[in-house]
């Protein structure tokens, strides 16, 4: 048996080995051959290109220049404006900049629709189309701020709305440009009857627009002298800050405090009032209490210097 084995063994040895089959290799299918770009041939297969919006060029106020010819220009503008064509409303938005701050009378007896054409811009979902017109509003109140409310009351109105929703949003390139505009606003448009403008948006439902509308009010009442406030209340304008000062949001409160303390500073210098023999700050006690709550009045009487 141990013989036989071996034998076995032996002839194992002997037997040739089997070869190793070879290894499959994918076929590979060669792509086809694209047209180049400049060909002119239709290629069916080709991937689409991608489309890349332009950016447009937010420029500033002071980088503004003249327009060469300004007459033809105002004759296409309100195309430019109305235009499909997002990139050409913001082109036509910034003629419209320049020809606010350099060429203002050309401007001015189409002022109504290019500033209801800015209120729709800012409504726009596209936010560089959006902070385009807000910064179109920032000169338009430079050059046009005296004459706005008496001009377009109608056209102001949606704008101003706008423009407190814009700083009330939390995209903040857009939200920082509509606070300066609400700043120049302040600035240029006569206090009194902007403060009476503004003063319907202390109650508005929306906090964030309450606060900053809060903020432009005291922008206002700063600016104003004794006669603007006398023409437009004492009283009214404690009662605005005291609704203000319980306001939930930190802004808001902050606003009520300079406008009290702004009308506190005009009410103490008031030669008519000096006449009387109380001092001023129980002057201001007694005025609080005839409009306010107690409570309320005496909150005002905390704010101002004593």
């Amino acid at each position: 048996m141990e013989e036989r084995k071996m034998a076995l063994r032996s002839l194992d040895n002997a037997l040739p080995t089997t070869p190793e089959r070879p290894k499959k290799v994918a076929k590979v299918t060669p792509s086809p051959i694209r047209n180049p770009p400049d060909s002119g041939v239709n290629d069916e297969n080709a991937a689409p290109t991608t489309v890349v919006d332009p950016t447009p060029d937010y420029i500033t106020s002071k980088d503004l220049k003249p327009l060469p010819d300004p007459e033809a220009k105002i004759q296409g503008l309100l195309d430019g404006l109305d235009s499909k064509d997002w990139v050409k409303v913001c082109k036509a938005l910034n003629d419209a900049r320049r020809l606010a701050l350099y060429h203002s009378s050309l401007l001015l007896p189409i002022m109504d629709k290019v500033m209801l054409v800015m209120v729709k811009a800012m409504k726009n979902p596209r936010s560089s189309l959006c902070k385009t017109s807000i910064m179109a509003s920032t000169d338009i109140f430079q050059a046009f701020g005296h004459l706005l409310l008496s001009s377009s009351p109608d056209a102001f109105d949606h704008l101003l709305l706008q423009l407190l929703l814009k700083a009330s949003q939390d995209k903040k390139f857009v939200c920082e440009e509509a606070e300066k505009a609400l700043q120049a606003m302040t600035a240029f448009v006569p206090p009194l009857p902007l403060l009476q403008k503004l003063q319907t948006y202390v109650s508005h439902t929306n906090l964030k627009v309450r606060a900053k509308a809060a903020v432009s009010i005291s922008n206002c009442v700063s600016n104003m002298a004794l006669q603007g406030m006398k023409e437009f209340g004492f009283l009214p304008l404690i009662r605005m800050a005291a609704d203000l000062l319980n306001d939930r949001l930190p802004e808001a409160r902050e606003s009520a405090r300079s406008i009290a303390n702004s009308v506190y500073e005009v009410f103490e210098a008031d030669d008519e009032r000096k006449t009387s023999e109380m001092s001023s700050l129980e002057s201001w006690q007694s005025l609080c209490l005839s409009g306010l709550p107690p409570i309320s009045a005496q909150a005002m009487v905390k704010i101002v210097p004593q």
